[in-house]
């Protein structure tokens, strides 16, 4: 079976190992969570900063890592990089199986963030390398819906095997071994003459002829990059956008992440239910990547402002009612939001570089995700001793109040290539 590309075709076999790489990408930390509370009884002698270490020390490397990930695309073949990555990642896996000590197990979480670094740029970069178009938005939005639902079952999964063994969770770090077995088919296609042309000129349902004969000149040869005549092929203002939204709209949902239990347990929910809305939460953001560019041919320049208004409405639902009804909605309208938003910005990273700066761009932006999550925690604890309050509804307070204003920028900037998704 052959895959459309926007330029030609992949076997589907390539394009299910860009896949896997996709589903590695929520990973890291997951299996530390389900035994965060247990930590102290196998360890009696761990101190509070070896189990912070424990969690954080792989999103600390990883954020490096990314860069110097994508850095190395530009001088390494791909796949190389991406073997090593997925090996340091399977070790981990391994090791951590093994490790019965905490400085093992933290040596073992400094490995982890090396190698979920080195592969993390490369889940978004080989979907610019082979796509282009809205082939390009069409695999950024499956590959955003693979990470998510990947992200939803190994925290099912994690979360039972915690209960047999404190050592099983960590069963999840050996899924790189599937990418292992799929890579080589990244190596035979991994040069853009080796996207074949497509034999047929059949243009999707729904099309004209004249947008078949526009589809035959797309594949003909890549959109035109501006890159702001920079020296580095890449457009650094407009990158600079893109991070600074992205992290903007990361910290947002994180709230839901990081708050939302405590908010219920306060309003005397069990940590059941909100496990629950977690996961729907997660599975909102899955859901818009089946028909990402149906959503974005909809609604064009308005794509990222409507989103942020979906964020918005929902935050307001999980603050202002503490009952289910209204907690389950909420969760789904932020999740939707960012399913759409999270994808089109990685799309919107590729038209600011040259082909061959794109992964250092997209790694660039993909390390906001992570920085986000690193510094989230000790914001929210500085705003809430600034304003002298623990309220477990500040977050949401806060957040809806970024968001918000935030909607009214890209509205009011929905011209601007930041915000501008009309599909070509």
């Amino acid at each position: 079976m052959k895959i459309q590309t926007g330029r030609g075709t992949i076997p589907l076999i390539t394009l299910i190992a860009i896949w896997s790489i996709s589903a590695l990408t929520s990973l890291p930390g997951l299996a530390v969570s389900p035994i965060l509370g247990d930590l102290t009884k196998i360890f009696p002698k761990a101190t509070d900063l070896d189990i912070q270490m424990l969690t954080s020390l792989p999103s600390l490397l990883i954020i490096p890592f990314i860069l110097l990930g994508g850095k190395l695309t530009e001088k390494v073949d791909f796949v190389r990089i991406l073997k090593i990555g997925l090996w340091l990642f399977a070790a981990s896996g391994i090791l951590y199986l093994i490790s019965n000590k905490m400085w093992q197990l933290i040596v073992v979480s400094a490995l982890l963030g090396i190698g979920s670094g080195l592969i993390i740029p490369l889940s978004t970069g080989l979907i610019s390398k082979y796509f282009v178009g809205t082939y390009r938005v069409k695999q950024f939005g499956l590959s955003s819906a693979i990470t998510n639902f990947t992200l939803v079952i190994a925290t099912a999964v994690t979360g039972y095997l915690a209960e047999v063994s404190w050592h099983l969770p960590f069963l999840v770090y050996l899924l790189p071994l599937i990418s292992i077995l799929l890579v080589g088919h990244l190596k035979e296609s991994r040069s853009d003459a080796a996207v074949k042309p497509s034999s047929q000129s059949t243009a999707p349902s729904g099309q004209t002829a004249a947008a078949s004969i526009g589809g035959r000149k797309n594949r003909q040869r890549q959109p035109a990059v501006d890159t702001g005549g920079s020296k580095y092929g890449i457009h650094i203002k407009h990158l600079l956008q893109i991070m600074l939204f992205y992290g903007v709209t990361t910290f947002i949902v994180l709230a839901v992440i990081f708050n939302l239990s405590f908010l219920m347990e306060k309003h005397h929910f069990s940590s059941g239910n909100s496990g629950l809305m977690i996961s729907l939460f997660f599975l909102a953001i899955m859901a818009p990547g089946f028909c990402l560019d149906k959503i974005v041919d909809e609604l064009k320049e308005r794509t990222k402002a409507y989103s942020l208004l979906s964020m918005a409405v929902g935050l307001a639902l999980i603050w202002i009612a503490p009952i289910e009804w209204l907690i389950i909605p909420g969760c789904i309208l932020v999740g939707l939001g960012y399913g759409v938003i999270q994808p089109m910005l990685y799309d919107k990273t590729t038209h600011t570089a040259l082909p061959q700066k794109a992964t250092m761009a997209l790694a660039f932006v993909m390390m906001m995700n992570y920085l986000a999550i690193l510094l989230y925690p000790f914001i929210i604890d500085f705003l809430q001793n600034l304003f002298h309050t623990q309220s477990q509804e500040f977050p949401f307070i806060f957040n809806l109040l970024i968001t918000i204003a935030t909607f009214f920028w890209a509205y009011l900037r929905r011209d601007t290539f930041l915000f501008n998704d009309q599909l070509k």
